[in-house]
């Protein structure tokens, strides 16, 4: 599948990411020292959501359209105050037009003393990227190849970071491609923390992905999963995940409260189907 960002922007996938993407930076924002966040393939930075790519699909109205709308109870909503916070900035008429990708709520989330290297090789929304971090001296965009980008930029100087993998599942073996990427990158920085993003269509692809990830030794896999039944005519995405390696200590209790929330608000009436578990470290079942 081509799972450009900009034909997304905003789905149930964004929403879920995006909201743990942004409770991993307020655990790195939660002590003095400086981290680094690398985000392999950025994408533009920013979306139209009436743009030509988002607006064809319209997939953002069960995403954020959902959530913005949504009855949320206070822990939860507390919970996503740092990302809906910032949606809520780039659209202050009420309305909703503009969403923002990972480059953005990372540079919203930065202090004076963080640095973020965002990746992006697609020479047009590498240019949209170069624009919207322009200025920021803590922030910087690179034209290269995210595969490349993953052991060229790790071990950062700081000691302390995030590397965000997002690719566009353009090739039929990035699951490949993900698994080895992070055990060369680990092996290079294994006190970082990582999220890697991927899709849900072939469910024994993704078991065998799982597989191997938890043979690879890292002491610390958690695994989150949405899948949402489709609704009458729909042929989009219907499944997502996460993985996070060496997620703050926080992050698992914090998303046993967040997930259901937000499967409850972004499911289209039956039942969602939710994982929450680790692959590694913990309490592996």
């Amino acid at each position: 599948m081509n799972y450009r960002h900009a034909y997304h922007a905003g789905n149930f996938a964004d929403v879920v990411k995006h909201a743990v993407l942004c409770r991993v930076l307020m655990h790195l924002r939660g002590k003095p020292a400086a981290f680094r966040v690398i985000d392999t393939h950025a994408g533009a930075g920013c979306y139209d959501l009436g743009g030509a790519e988002a607006g064809k699909t319209q997939e953002w109205r069960n995403g954020i359209g959902r959530l913005l709308h949504g009855k949320i109870d206070p822990p939860v909503r507390a919970l996503l105050a740092p990302y809906l916070d910032r949606v809520t900035a780039l659209n202050p008429g009420g309305g909703l037009a503009t969403y923002p990708g990972s480059p953005v709520l990372v540079q919203a989330l930065l202090r004076g003393q963080d640095r973020f290297i965002a990746c992006e090789l697609e020479p047009q929304a590498a240019g949209a990227l170069e624009r919207h971090l322009r200025g920021d001296a803590r922030a910087k965009a690179v034209a290269i190849d995210g595969w490349k980008a993953l052991l060229a930029y790790v071990p950062p100087k700081e000691r302390r970071g995030l590397v965000l993998i997002d690719p566009p599942f353009e090739r039929p073996d990035e699951f490949s491609r993900l698994a080895q990427g992070l055990a060369a990158a680990h092996r290079k920085w294994p006190s970082g923390s990582y999220l890697m993003w991927y899709p849900i269509k072939d469910a024994a692809e993704v078991a065998a992905f799982a597989k191997r990830l938890s043979r690879l030794r890292i002491a610390k896999i958690l695994r989150v999963e949405l899948v949402l039944p489709p609704a009458d005519g729909d042929t989009g995405l219907l499944g997502s995940g996460l993985i996070a390696v060496n997620p703050p200590w926080t992050l698992h209790d914090e998303l046993k409260v967040l997930l259901p929330a937000l499967a409850q608000v972004l499911s289209r009436g039956a039942a969602p189907r939710l994982t929450l578990d680790w692959l590694a470290g913990e309490s592996v079942s």
